[in-house]
């Protein structure tokens, strides 16, 4: 299974990705969506910036998914995790405002990033908000 995230492009996280500062993408729910339980160790993850071409790929290296949280647990996960996901000592408790009432979470520890020739993805079918899609082949959906 191939995987493409969208990340924000406002909050640079795909340099944070090439430049090894972020080695985990998380990815925080109130209900379980894509990738919960779609995404295993060895599958390759594609990252876009929003409104730009797929410009970076990563091996996933391991998944973690919690389920049930609690706002004490998501304090203990991002106190945990937070700094190897990119998230800055400082802005933990901005997080922790956003993500405190989500009932799961998904870490994909990431390995191997790399930049590769840019491409744009066909998204019919998976909906506008769709911030991760699972495909069998990354070419299905290549432009």
């Amino acid at each position: 299974m191939d995987h493409i995230a969208i990340m924000k492009k406002e909050w640079k996280l795909t340099q944070k990705i090439l430049s090894g500062e972020k080695k985990i993408e998380s990815r925080w729910y109130l209900n379980k969506s894509a990738p919960w339980g779609k995404i295993h160790t060895g599958e390759t993850v594609y990252f876009k910036d929003s409104g730009e071409p797929v410009s970076i790929k990563a091996e996933v290296e391991k998944v973690l998914e919690f389920s049930g949280l609690t706002p004490a647990a998501v304090k203990e996960i991002l106190g945990q995790y937070g700094g190897a996901d990119g998230i800055n000592v400082g802005d933990i408790d901005k997080f922790y405002g956003r993500f405190k009432d989500k009932r799961y979470c998904m870490l994909i520890f990431l390995k191997n990033p790399q930049k590769i020739k840019p491409f744009e993805i066909n998204k019919q079918g998976f909906g506008n908000m769709a911030a991760w899609l699972c495909v069998p082949d990354i070419n299905a959906i290549k432009l």
